[in-house]
């Protein structure tokens, strides 16, 4: 008789220690919800500013003339 009354003891502390996880889950995610709201109205994103491009071709040119300096005064020495 006293092992049924364990187990229900224990189903009991069970269920309770799931119940409590539960709870502290809902209100840790509403308490980043929250947070996410707040830090979003006081420090929004800033607009990524975009250099204007140069032409392709220029840069070319001057990434293949300064891997030619480079390998030029590589072999100086």
């Amino acid at each position: 008789m006293e092992d049924v009354n364990l187990i229900g003891e224990s189903i009991k502390f069970m269920v309770l220690g799931m119940g409590v996880v539960f709870l502290f889950l809902l209100v840790l995610i509403q308490v980043v919800k929250l947070q996410a709201k707040i830090i979003g109205k006081y420090f929004p994103d800033e607009e990524p500013q975009t250099e204007p491009k140069a032409s392709s071709n220029s840069d070319e040119s001057q990434r293949i003339a300064a891997i030619i300096a480079a390998v030029t005064e590589f072999r100086k020495k």
